[in-house]
């Protein structure tokens, strides 16, 4: 088996390695010896991409569930994104950009966290605060439900009457669109908030209120549904057969993306050539399988803790949406023959160069139990090269003529050099520049790494039983009030 240390697809995207081969802990050896059981992974992902079927895999009530992530990049009929769904929702943000002034998502876990890192990476701090037209008309947006918390709700509705009180809609009345997303329709976070942001906006004078819904459409399975309906409000559909934690390809994610006019074609396209780079059963030329192989070898040595790591300040939700990514989909308490094997990483999120000023001294001298990942963009929107305005104070002047983006790079190989210069594991995904079109590809490839595992560990990566039972523990609570 020949591993170079990095491999380089025909995108540009380039995942490197090398910091994690010929180690004491992943040896070339080791992962050779995985070669049969990555071919199985491989046969395993090809009967879900085929049938929609993962081994073993059921619902919460015990009946077997399809899995159809897979199926999320290709727009094509029966396909969860079809044409027209695809239509529809870029239609849905036309009517936002002319008629709505705010939106305020209302969803939890899978149904928020992706959200977050569409606003993010596209949007971004500066979004609400800027007059309409550096929004080119899209309206405001705002995230709740994402937490049980009556002092964000009241922030929230505080903040869009000032909008209204001082006349920066659209148009006379100031028109807020709520839109709470949940597959079962019954979600309490998300039930609380709406009900709140509802009552307090139909209350208001100053507020004109409209409602969209994201949840499962079919008859009977949700109560936001029924009501949506009932009241004649705008539909989402949040599919069979994908988890929240993948759903940032199809409605609930992909609404918020029309919310702000992303390129929701090239965010496919991107997940979609990803998908087709990562089928081949050589670990050589499949960076997804390789990359599962590694972090299973590392987690069966007692590597047992994930550091996810982007250099640039906006994608730090990605790490956050990758926290549950990983957490719900490896951490098992028993593999699918029923035998106990307490599997999973604990995954931390964090930002380069932020975070090296707070988590790198427990990376580089703590325990041995941590897998490092970078993401490292090479192109940069913003260009910026420090000058000097204070020439008569010599700490300034070693910063002058500084490129900041050269400076972020150097920060990021110095502390990749430094935890490999100490055995301790690190790799690193290398984006040319932060589009749609990448951003697709690597939230994708974070997807089909999991998925990988999942089969070389002989874990479901599709359920979570574990989170069932706090939720029975907090019904029964809730129903003694």
């Amino acid at each position: 088996m020949k591993l170079s240390g990095k491999i380089t697809l025909a995108s540009g995207f380039v995942f490197d390695y090398g910091n994690m081969i010929n180690t004491p802990t992943v040896t070339v050896a080791a992962i050779e010896a995985l070669q049969s059981r990555a071919a199985a992974a491989v046969e395993a992902l090809l009967k879900i991409r085929e049938q929609g079927v993962a081994k073993a895999h059921l619902s919460k009530d015990g009946t077997p569930e399809p899995v159809f992530f897979t199926k999320l990049p290709f727009v094509q009929e029966g396909n969860p994104n079809t044409p027209a769904s695809i239509s529809k929702l870029k239609q849905f943000g036309r009517y936002l950009q002319q008629e709505i002034d705010a939106v305020v998502f209302l969803g939890v876990g899978g149904s928020y966290l992706g959200n977050k890192v569409l606003f993010d990476v596209f949007a971004g701090s500066g979004w609400n605060v800027g007059c309409e037209k550096s929004r080119q008309g899209y309206p405001r947006i705002y995230f709740s439900g994402n937490n049980l918390d009556g002092d964000q709700y009241h922030e929230i509705v505080s903040e869009l009457e000032y909008l209204a009180q001082h006349r920066l809609g659209k148009q006379e009345q100031f028109r807020v669109l709520l839109v709470p997303i949940s597959k079962s329709g019954t979600t309490l976070e998300t039930l609380a908030a709406f009900t709140y942001f509802y009552e307090q906006c139909q209350k208001s004078s100053l507020l004109q209120l409209e409602v969209a819904v994201v949840t499962d459409l079919a008859e009977g399975a949700s109560p936001l549904c029924s009501l949506a309906k009932e009241r004649s409000w705008p539909c989402f559909d949040i599919k069979e057969g994908i988890g929240g934690r993948f759903c940032i390809f199809s409605d609930p994610g992909l609404i918020t993306a029309a919310a702000i006019g992303m390129d929701i074609e090239a965010f496919l396209h991107g997940a979609k050539d990803m998908e087709m780079a990562c089928r081949s059963a050589s670990l050589e030329e499949n960076p997804a399988l390789l990359n599962a192989a590694l972090k299973y070898t590392a987690a069966e040595n007692g590597l047992d803790i994930e550091v996810f790591m982007p250099y640039a300040a906006k994608m730090k939700s990605v790490g956050e949406w990758y926290v549950q990514l990983l957490a719900e989909s490896l951490g098992k308490r028993s593999d699918r023959a029923g035998n106990i094997v307490y599997y999973g990483r604990t995954p931390v999120a964090a930002v380069g160069s932020t975070d090296m000023h707070a988590q790198t001294q427990q990376h580089q001298d703590g325990k041995k139990d941590k897998v490092v990942q970078f993401v490292e963009i090479l192109e940069r929107d913003q260009q910026i090269t420090l000058n000097n305005p204070f020439d008569h104070v010599a700490a300034f002047k070693k910063y002058e003529g500084l490129a900041v983006d050269t400076a972020l790079k150097i920060a990021l190989a110095a502390n990749a050099e430094a935890l490999a210069s100490d055995g301790r594991l690190n790799a690193k995904y290398i984006l040319p520049r932060i589009d749609a079109y990448y951003l697709g590809q690597l939230l994708y490839f974070l997807m089909l790494s999991v998925a990988y595992e999942g089969e070389l560990a002989d874990v479901d990566a599709y359920d979570q039983p574990g989170v069932e039972t706090y939720k029975r523990i907090m019904k029964q609570k809730l129903s003694q009030q």
